[in-house]
């Protein structure tokens, strides 16, 4: 399987906001209500810490933390992988449960200065492409074109410099 590690040049059309029939998925509430209810997926205690700076990527509610805010550091395992290509990592999310990401149709737009690994997966959870975007407007273009590819069932968007999981994304098929 080849995996591209340079930048990904397309040039697309965006849809209007809500309308881009693409679907973007924080870590869903519930599973986070569970995790603070008892420990991580990792079996890790929960210590919540006080965001000084902000700017942590939030996956509750795709958004970045702001100072003062009260954040939880877990083990995560996102959607959509399986076998050797089933990761879990680290990510940051609210102490407390926040009211998660309120507009799925539309690409987080404080996390759209990000540069960000997609990656492509199967109906099997295998990795079947990785692609270099340098910000949030070349990653949408790219989305759109490996979720249009026969068998790709979803990307996950991941941070450049930690390759932590920051959110999946599938099409929107309602």
């Amino acid at each position: 399987m080849a995996q591209t590690t340079e930048t990904y040049e397309i040039s697309g059309t965006h849809g209007a906001a809500g309308t881009s029939g693409l679907l973007y998925q924080a870590i869903p509430p519930d599973e986070l209500d569970a995790i603070r209810a008892a420990r991580d997926e990792a079996g890790n205690p929960l210590a919540a810490q006080v965001d000084r700076d902000g700017g942590a990527p939030l996956r509750c509610c795709l958004r970045e933390s702001r100072p003062g805010e009260r954040l939880l550091l877990i083990a995560y395992s996102p959607p959509g992988t399986a076998g050797a290509y089933a990761e879990r990592g680290p990510v940051f999310v609210h102490a407390d449960r926040c009211g998660g990401y309120r507009t799925p149709g539309e690409y987080p737009p404080e996390l759209a200065h990000r540069q960000q690994v997609v990656r492509a997966y199967d109906g099997q959870g295998r990795i079947t492409d990785g692609v270099l975007a340098v910000d949030g407007r070349q990653a949408q273009d790219v989305i759109r074109e490996l979720l249009a590819r026969p068998g790709v069932e979803l990307v996950h968007l991941r941070n450049v410099g930690y390759g932590c999981y920051n959110f999946a994304v599938r099409a929107n098929t309602c």
